[in-house]
């Protein structure tokens, strides 16, 4: 299965955030899923607004074309990428790991 799946606006993914990690990185892929450490707590929303902030410097893409589609209160969650391309985003996560 890919990673990156194709929707009507862009791309979506699904990701599984490990919160109070001791850096915000991505940290590669697992089973279908995109593994995130995030710095910050799962408190007040400051852990999905560094999930957004990690994906938008990752993949070179707006703040506003990230939105958390669905797991908003859990670790595993479904995230669309607005105007993306499968490719593209395929390309630059390849690029990310391999440096």
């Amino acid at each position: 299965m890919p990673l990156f799946h194709p929707t009507k606006s862009g791309v979506s993914v699904t990701v599984r955030v490990t919160p109070r990690a001791g850096k915000t990185a991505i940290a590669g892929v697992g089973e279908d899923v995109l593994l995130v450490k995030l710095a910050a707590g799962p408190v007040d929303g400051a852990g999905k607004e560094a999930l957004v902030a990690l994906l938008t410097a990752a993949f070179q893409i707006p703040k506003r074309d990230v939105v958390i589609v669905s797991g908003v209160r859990s670790r595993i969650k479904r995230v669309e990428l607005a105007g993306a391309s499968a490719a593209r985003m395929a390309e630059q996560l390849a690029a990310r790991l391999a440096s």
